[in-house]
This record gives structure tokens, sequence and C-alpha cells, in this order.
């Protein structure tokens, strides 16, 4: 017998997890628990990873993603990183229409696109966070993006691999 029919690792008849579609909300928002962490700093200059693992998310598979979880994964992350409420809903619902947009303008992407992609929109994401604290009266320069733009450009591959990682368990593959 050969040894690849002795092990039990079947592979015919394997599915998706139980309750597979909610994965990647549930992720978004683990992320998003991640600006709870005790950290104490005098600037933020850690990103918004939540935003970082939905751009993750919806770059690797936008199957999963309709355009309208943006909402309610946006008011999430506004209740728990402290953020006006309305602001992520808003700029989350505009970047995935954006990405349905793209996806239909392009024929292919590769990772260095989809990285690029994902640098453009962390950029506008901070400068968004960073005019609405501005509107609310804080006098912040506008080098103060730069941390944790840095940081989310340089982490992107690293969530794009750990959401990988995930999906592929996700799917049962």
């Amino acid at each position: 017998m050969v040894r690849t029919a002795l092990n039990s690792g079947r592979q015919i008849g394997r599915g998706p997890r139980v309750a597979a579609a909610y994965i990647p909300a549930a992720t978004v928002v683990a992320a998003s628990f991640l600006s709870a962490l005790p950290i104490v700093s005098t600037s933020g200059w850690y990103p918004d990873f939540g935003f970082l693992t939905l751009i993750a998310w919806r770059l690797l598979r936008s199957d999963p993603w309709p355009a309208w979880w943006a909402a309610p994964l946006g008011f999430a992350n506004d209740l728990i990183t402290g953020a006006p409420i309305g602001l992520s809903v808003a700029w989350w619902t505009a970047t995935m229409l954006l990405l349905d947009l793209i996806d239909r303008r392009t024929i292919w992407r590769d990772y260095w696109i989809e990285w690029a992609l994902a640098a453009v929109l962390l950029l506008l994401n901070e400068a968004v966070e960073r005019w609405a604290a501005g509107m609310m009266g804080a006098a912040l320069p506008i080098v103060s993006i730069a941390p944790p733009l840095l940081i989310a450009v340089f982490t992107f591959p690293i969530a794009a691999w750990i959401i990988g990682r995930l999906d592929h368990w996700r799917l049962g593959r």
C-alpha cells in the first residue's frame, strides 16, 4: 500500500469550516481590538490594524465581502478605537466601493500592485483620520502620519500572509 493512502488527512469531502463566511468579519473586529492594548504613548504611532486587515482580506478575496459589510465593521471600529462615530463607516464604505471599481477596471494585479494600492489606501486612511482630528481641535503636524503609515505599509505583507493562511484554514484546504 502507498504511504499516502495510509495518511489520515483526508482531502476528499472536506469543506469550509462552520461559519466560514463570518471569519473575515471577526478577524477585522479582532484586529480593531489591537488598539485597546495597554500601550502608553504621547503620539499615536500605531496604525489602524482593523483597516489594514480589511484591506488584506478584500485584496485577497472579494467574494465573501459584500460592500455593505464595511458600514457595520467601520461602526465597530469607531466604537472600539474611540474615533468619531461615522468616520470609519464612511471611509471603509468608500474604500470597499473603490476596490470594487478597481476590480472591475483591472484585468490582473500582481503582488507589487496590491502592495502599492494598499499603501495608497493606508495613506488616505491616515490623512482622513488626521483631518478628522484636526476638525475636532487637535493640533497635529502633517509629519505625525509618517510613523503609523510606515508601520502599516511595511506590515501589510505580514498581514496579507496571515490572512492568506487564515483563509486557507477557513476554506478547509
